[in-house]
């Protein structure tokens, strides 16, 4: 029995967890699942700079002051405004303006070598992938995914698993208009750019002029946010990270209309419903997947286990060729309900390779 088929059957058992039929009646195909900074956390808790935002700037501000790349003053500026609970993307835009070229142009500039200070070695703190390889089951079954993380944690796990991965950034227009129309199946869009690529990597609205700029991209990824259901996966703020604002929400009318989900911890109540009904106005759709950390794993895997069983328009063509690993456990009931034998059509060897 591979993995997803546990999943399956554990999730089966659990039934206190309960699930939107909106979210589980969608096909995979269907979805934009957007990576924050949560599922870093779950996969590599042993890099305190993936656990959030705040964990970030703290990171990245220690970096600087050993790396000697920002002076006295502002590390004591910065680590003020950390603490005091300041809008962080606002403390992340000065802290990166501050670590940049007084011309304002974002590159060169030292924030990039302290996050790939801190991100060093990514592959070595790969603890916990079954979120990771639960993300990609879908994306075997056609989910494209976006995140704001500088990290490429799933790509690194991807291509462990046999996948062709690839790493964009909004710099390479012809790669975006790609990804956009579908036929990057395992590209991963980095709306914030990627560490290993300081070129690619700004917080700032006005670093991706050229993209915001350009009909044809604003189009295509905007209709993105118009026919596609976001399922926002491990975020917190990403509706008031300005890059996302200026690439999916500015030019969108209607968003009430809109049907997204965005799945967050539950640890208030009063502040859970709050923001259930500040999100609504904006047509997500909040979910709790509990009120400990710990149990963000497995609600996504579970979910992602129950999209993944939903029976697609080709379902008929589906094999463990086109699925992966992750995802065998729906190639199998498919081709049983179709009266195939499946020890004649999955490989040994794909079963092994599943972790």
């Amino acid at each position: 029995m591979d993995s997803l088929e546990k999943t399956m059957n554990s999730s089966e058992q659990k039934s206190s967890r309960k699930f939107l039929k909106s979210l589980l009646q969608k096909q995979p195909q269907e979805l934009l699942l957007v990576m924050g900074t949560g599922v870093s956390a779950a996969v590599a808790p042993g890099i305190p700079a993936l656990c959030s935002w705040r964990s970030c700037l703290e990171a990245v501000i220690e970096a600087a002051e050993q790396l000697d790349v920002l002076h006295p003053g502002d590390v004591a500026h910065f680590r003020r405004q950390v603490v005091k609970g300041r809008d962080l993307l606002v403390v992340a835009h000065d802290l990166i303006r501050k670590m940049s070229p007084r011309t304002g142009d974002s590159r060169p500039s030292f924030f990039q070598d302290c996050l790939m200070e801190i991100f060093d070695d990514l592959e070595q703190h790969l603890q916990n992938p079954q979120v990771l390889q639960s993300i990609l089951g879908l994306m075997d079954r056609g989910t494209m995914v976006l995140t704001t993380n500088y990290d490429n944690l799933l790509e690194i796990f991807g291509q462990q698993q046999g996948k062709p991965m690839e790493s964009l950034d909004l710099k390479d227009k012809t790669k975006v208009l790609q990804w956009a129309r579908g036929h990057i199946r395992y590209g991963v869009l980095h709306i914030h750019g990627l560490y290993t690529d300081p070129c690619g990597m700004v917080l700032d609205p006005s670093g991706y002029k050229d993209v915001t700029q350009d009909p044809e991209v604003m189009e295509v990824l905007q209709s993105l946010y118009r026919t596609k259901s976001f399922l926002f996966v491990g975020c917190g703020e990403t509706l008031r990270d300005q890059i996302f604002q200026a690439l999916f929400l500015y030019a969108v009318p209607d968003k009430g209309d809109l049907e997204h989900y965005m799945v967050v911890l539950k640890d208030s109540e009063d502040h859970f419903f709050k923001h259930q009904a500040d999100m609504l106005l904006h047509g997500v759709k909040v979910l709790s997947y509990g009120a400990r950390f710990e149990h963000f794993p497995g609600y996504v895997q579970d979910l992602a286990a129950q999209i993944c069983r939903r029976r697609s328009p080709d379902a008929d063509l589906v094999d463990s060729t086109t699925l992966g690993n992750t995802c065998q456990g729906c190639a199998k009931r498919k081709l049983e309900e179709n009266g195939v034998d499946v020890s004649k059509q999955l490989r040994p060897a794909d079963d092994a390779g599943a972790s």
